[in-house]
């Protein structure tokens, strides 16, 4: 597990142990929370949810209850640490300690200079190019933290979606794509990394015969605002991680616009993650088309785990592949 500020604030008498439940917002599945005590952690992504299940810790999509503490671990999403930040003072004790962690590139100082605009920070430890800055819960919260709580929100399409996930103020060009070049589908499909359900909703529209669609996605908000965009009795909606996903029976067709960034840094292993778990999860007919940025080294992926594919089109910066005849390993 990663070393973190907390426990070293801990260990260096800086900040008194907890003596009540803390509450961890956005928990990390890879975070060391020992020297917290007893945590309740918060995680809407599914692969760090799984993970902190995994451990033995007590994980919830939205936080529910009161603690003597919390600790938020920031995302690169502003507006999603803030909510995260706002929600957490909601079910903190008046008075209790709340920490707030992250890394320089993740933007922890632009979140500190916010929480010194409303709150009175007690302390802040730099390390590992990253700080840990904490507060008091106050007796008023300020009417101005309680405007960062996010809710799902119309963007310019009408299509609901909530800030800190992929594309939120309308369907990316890639996505757009897709959905024009789709060919024709049938029988079971599923859209791979759905998000807010763009690509799922308009390709349901557009193909009646199509039995069913599911949507999997690991993140928890998006898909929520997914259930609120699509209207659409053949939609079934999955919180899960793609790569670790096995559905009920192999789909005809797979869709997909694969992320391919952890963090700010950018990795195509995860579009070609994608790619395995489409051949892994397709009848021995069927189909699997993605688009991915041009530049993006997917061909060989491709090529190596199904039979046949080809290149429905090349523009503005984007591929979109179709391939068949996955291969069994």
């Amino acid at each position: 597990m990663n070393s973190n500020r907390w426990t070293l604030a801990i260990e260096g008498g800086e900040i008194e142990p907890p003596d009540a439940s803390v509450l961890v917002m956005r928990a990390r599945g890879d975070a060391d929370f020992a020297a917290l005590g007893d945590v309740t952690c918060v995680q809407g992504f599914a692969p760090d949810y799984d993970r902190l299940t995994a451990r033995g810790l007590t994980v919830l999509t939205a936080p529910e209850g009161n603690f003597g503490a919390a600790l938020i671990q920031i995302v690169k999403s502003r507006a999603a640490t803030l909510s995260a930040i706002a929600e957490a003072m909601g079910h903190v004790q008046i008075g209790g300690l709340v920490m707030v962690d992250g890394q320089k590139d993740e933007g922890i100082e632009a979140i500190v200079k916010q929480l010194r605009l409303v709150f009175e920070v007690e302390g802040m430890m730099s390390k590992s190019h990253g700080k840990l800055a904490w507060f008091r819960r106050p007796e008023t919260i300020p009417a101005q933290v309680l405007t960062w709580v996010m809710a799902p929100e119309p963007n310019v399409d009408g299509y609901l979606t909530v800030q800190g996930g992929f594309s939120v103020d309308g369907p990316d060009r890639g996505s757009e794509l897709l959905v024009a070049l789709a060919p024709q589908l049938k029988g079971r499909v599923a859209d791979f990394g759905a998000g807010w359900g763009y690509i799922a909703g308009e390709i349901l529209a557009e193909q009646p015969d199509i039995d069913s669609l599911d949507l999997i996605e690991a993140d928890y908000d998006m898909l929520e605002a997914a259930k609120l965009n699509i209207d659409d009795p053949r939609a079934t909606y999955h919180w899960a991680d793609v790569t670790r996903f096995t559905p009920d029976a192999a789909y005809d067709a797979i869709l997909c616009n694969p992320p391919f960034h952890i963090g700010r840094r950018a990795d195509p292993g995860l579009g070609r993650a994608f790619i395995l778990a489409a051949a892994r999860n397709l009848t021995s007919s069927g189909r699997f088309v993605m688009v991915a940025n041009r530049h993006l080294p997917y061909e060989d992926t491709l090529k190596a785990v199904f039979g046949t594919g080809r290149v429905l089109g090349e523009l503005e910066g984007f591929k979109i592949f179709e391939a068949a005849k996955p291969k069994r390993r």
